[in-house]
């Protein structure tokens, strides 16, 4: 996915380093990822989900919090009431870009943030709220911190380790901590939520999704991630929520955006990144992009793909329908399309049209099934007559106007 680096500031002071997933194609809503426990937005979930659902449409932001990663202030003075006040600068960043209602999703301690925060940001302005492995109480959190915290609440400060790294903690960011009461804030969410967590999560246990459940209001799901851990360091278990989020989302988000589908031919519209091209039929939406290799996002189909695409099913649609009719015993046909750009070099001379480059398609057609040596040799005779076939080999024109 194209990615924008930005920086958001804070009331604070300082700026907040976050990264903005953005859809090949068309926005059609905005979401923002709040990473686990001193991690980072470059963590494998939050890059995973924020990257999947972008392929939905779904521009979404993932930041570090304060004192992490890129952005500014001290993590140890902070808290999770920072990491709240971090949320709503972020969303409020996105729902001004966007104008829109912004979907939320969290990570661990991330997840028990945004919960937290839609209060704060307004339940008018959020979609929905999606969860991974969030803890049921913030306290839970103090659990990974190994060091005197005893001391540092009687001395006003003092180092710890979490996670093998040291940092420098506040009295200040423990009693946060402590008197964050998550299962209330959870109990006065009107908006939909999604919680999901792995039944074998070694460091939140699954009871905690069952509390935050309880707490929770209706229209509210859960999805058990089986074997997973909880950072989601396997890629298979961080492509599987994140798949299952992006699903989930679009039900609440508005993904229509206010641009017609045409009742004849296409409507092409350029998207994000070098080269993503969104592509609206009558009933239909994709996206072309070029691979990386040229520059592109390789989100989708080439237009030499699309072009080889359309004469490759055509000829099997024409030879099946042929097929059905003769009452033949066609199982079916395998077909590959290649674009040849310079023909000439393997002609004897070279053919050229007003000064054109000749240029060839060639397609290699498999047909299955007990077919006698006639009918083959009939379904490739067939397979000439496909309408795409003859637009192609026929007096093509193109006419080009201004729309303007």
């Amino acid at each position: 996915m194209p990615t924008e680096n930005l920086t958001i500031p804070t009331n604070a002071g300082y700026d907040l380093s976050g990264s903005l997933e953005l859809p090949t194609g068309l926005i059609r809503g905005a979401a923002l990822f709040a990473h686990c426990f001193t991690c980072t937005k470059a963590s494998k979930a939050a890059v995973a989900v924020s990257r999947a659902l972008a392929a939905e449409g779904i521009a979404t932001l993932r930041f570090d919090f304060t004192g992490l990663g890129g952005s500014g202030g001290e993590f140890g003075r902070a808290g999770f009431a920072t990491d709240v006040s971090d949320l709503v600068e972020a969303a409020n960043y996105l729902i001004e870009r966007f104008s829109s209602k912004i979907l939320l999703v969290g990570h661990s301690l991330g997840g028990a943030a945004v919960l937290a925060a839609g209060d704060d940001i307004g339940i008018d302005r959020v979609a929905a709220i999606a969860t991974i492995g969030a803890p049921s109480d913030v306290p839970h959190a103090l659990e990974r911190i190994d060091g005197d915290l005893e001391a540092i609440r009687k001395n006003g400060e003092g180092e710890v380790s979490i996670g093998g790294r040291p940092f420098a903690l506040s009295s200040e960011f423990l009693d946060r901590a402590i008197n964050t009461d998550l299962l209330a804030e959870v109990g006065k969410l009107r908006v939909p939520l999604l919680f999901l967590h792995s039944p074998t999560d070694a460091i939140v246990s699954v009871d905690h999704a069952s509390a935050l459940f309880q707490a929770a209001k209706h229209p509210k799901s859960f999805v058990s991630l089986m074997d997973a851990d909880h950072l989601l360091l396997a890629e298979r278990d961080a492509s599987f929520a994140a798949n299952v989020i992006s699903s989930w989302a679009t039900r609440y988000l508005p993904l229509e955006p206010d641009w017609p589908k045409p009742e004849n031919g296409i409507v092409v519209r350029t998207g994000h990144g070098k080269f993503g091209t969104e592509v609206h039929t009558a009933s239909h939406r994709f996206v072309a992009d070029e691979p990386t290799s040229y520059g592109g996002d390789n989100t989708g189909p080439t237009p030499y793909d699309l072009l080889l695409g359309a004469l490759g099913t055509c000829t099997a649609m024409t030879m099946k329908m042929y097929a059905d009719r003769k009452g033949l015993a066609f199982e079916g046909t395998t077909i590959q399309v290649t674009h040849e750009r310079h023909h000439e070099e393997d002609m004897e001379h070279a053919v050229a049209e007003d000064g054109m480059q000749t240029q060839a398609l060639h397609r290699s057609i498999e047909i299955h099934g007990d077919l006698t040596d006639q009918e083959r040799v009939k379904l490739i005779e067939i397979a000439d007559k496909c309408p795409v076939h003859k637009t192609l080999e026929g007096h093509l024109h193109i006419h080009t106007n201004s729309a303007d």
